[in-house]
């Protein structure tokens, strides 16, 4: 009997070291996400000069760069034929947008009758210090109004309470959000004393389906983090987004540095029009969040059969002219497009 337990010893030690090994592979797997940073966020737009000069003069974002690029490569990146493209990067405190337009081929519009809770809604949402002297400033610059006032989120609901809202449009007729956190609520920073109306961008909204098969890609694929979680509805809610009977479940998500990704599922009401199946990087509605990964290639080998490719494979020519070694774009369930870059 002894000599049986030593002999099998060796057999146990093995099991266990390979159980081990096992365990730390899954510990370092967590640690690593396939996306470490958000980025920023890609905005179509159709007119550059007028965008610029709306985002700095209006929302005192700066100017980082301001590139044109065109070529078989930004082709098989966009998915979008004969492409001609000027990428301006625009930085408020720490987070960046690229607003580009593309000179050719031109796309469509933004639909006149897009609403709150159509499925390819996209709005960032950006600190103000004071939300009283910053809605007055809107309306000194004429811009159109989404909701009906800023509104202050109730006191019943504990995770949401106190929050103030407002929603408006770019020139473009992009959603917009101005947001101003309680003391107890948002990162520290957006608290410290400050001279500046508009302080820097919290997080990206998007509207989603359906939260859990949308978790699946940003939490399970991607490695993103719930950070909160609420449930909205109410008359504030309503005029906030300007959606009669607005009743929506909130998902918080983060990645390790950079703005948030917040999925908004309406739960009421249901009548939001789909995600549009021949939308195109062109078209003026496009928006794209740009995350970071160590590996564009590992990271497109992981999610290869599992989401939908926008990119003819992962681009990595001429990409150092938009800031970053090489890069693809997917689309999440409902339609929403993510540019996954290699720095």
């Amino acid at each position: 009997m002894h000599r049986a337990i030593q002999s099998s010893t060796p057999k146990l030690l093995a099991i266990r070291c390979l159980l081990l090994l096992s365990l730390v592979a899954g510990v370092r797997a967590a640690a690593s996400p396939l996306v470490s940073t958000v980025d920023s966020v890609d905005i179509t737009v159709s007119n550059m000069e007028r965008a610029v000069d709306f985002y700095s003069h209006v929302l005192s974002f700066q100017n980082v760069s301001d590139t044109e690029v065109a070529g078989e490569n930004y082709e098989d990146l966009e998915g979008v034929y004969g492409v001609r493209m000027r990428v301006v990067r625009m930085q408020l405190g720490d987070e960046f947008i690229e607003l580009t337009e593309y000179l050719a081929p031109k796309g469509r519009p933004i639909p006149a009758e897009a609403r709150s809770n159509d499925r390819s809604f996209q709005h960032i949402a950006i600190i103000v210090s004071d939300m009283d002297k910053a809605y007055a400033w809107l309306r000194q610059n004429n811009v159109e109004q989404i909701s009906s006032a800023p509104q202050r989120l109730p006191n019943w609901n504990r995770n949401a309470s106190g929050i103030k809202a407002f929603y408006f449009k770019d020139p473009d007729g992009h959603p917009l959000e101005i947001l101003q956190f309680p003391p107890d609520k948002g990162a520290d920073k957006w608290h410290r004393p400050s001279d500046k109306l508009f302080l820097g961008i919290d997080h990206t909204a998007i509207v989603v389906g359906d939260t859990e098969a949308t978790l699946h890609l940003y939490r399970d694929l991607l490695g993103m983090r719930v950070v909160g979680e609420s449930e909205n509805y109410g008359t504030e809610q309503e005029h906030l987004n300007n959606v009669f009977g607005a009743h929506l479940r909130i998902t918080s998500l983060r990645a390790g540095s950079g703005p948030g990704i917040e999925l908004l599922e309406y739960l009421s009401p249901r009548d939001g029009r789909r995600f549009p199946e021949d939308e195109h990087a062109n078209d003026v509605i496009h928006r794209q969040t740009v995350v970071v990964t160590k590996s564009a290639d590992h990271a497109a080998r992981d999610l290869s059969s599992k989401v939908n490719f926008v990119s003819f494979g992962v681009i990595t020519n001429q990409m150092d002219k938009l800031g970053c070694k090489s890069a693809f774009i997917v689309r999440d369930p409902d339609g929403h497009a993510v540019e996954i870059e290699q720095k």
